[in-house]
């Protein structure tokens, strides 16, 4: 692999990473401020037994798990895309 082609490489996970970073934030974002208007709700809602209440709250943990899983999974996978680049730089040395 050329010098050019390695560069290039770089600069498309620097740009698929930096991406993926400001999509999540913004997935986030919105989610929080879900989370925020349906903690309002429920807040409100007399009407609702603490049974269902309890129920949506560990809908919303569940929720806030599996998307920090997600992020640690690509950020993983990130920086074992980096490393492999890095390795083969060196190993060239």
């Amino acid at each position: 692999m050329t010098m050019d082609q390695k560069k290039m490489f770089k600069q498309m996970i620097d740009f698929q990473k930096t991406t993926f970073d400001n999509s999540f934030n913004a997935m986030t974002t919105l989610q929080e401020q879900g989370e925020k208007m349906t903690g309002a709700f429920l807040d409100q809602a007399q009407w609702l037994p603490s049974e269902g209440k309890k129920v949506i709250n560990d809908w919303i943990q569940a929720y806030k798990t599996g998307r920090e899983s997600f992020k640690k999974t690509v950020e993983d996978n990130f920086s074992k895309v980096e490393e492999f680049f890095a390795e083969n730089e060196t190993a060239k040395k």
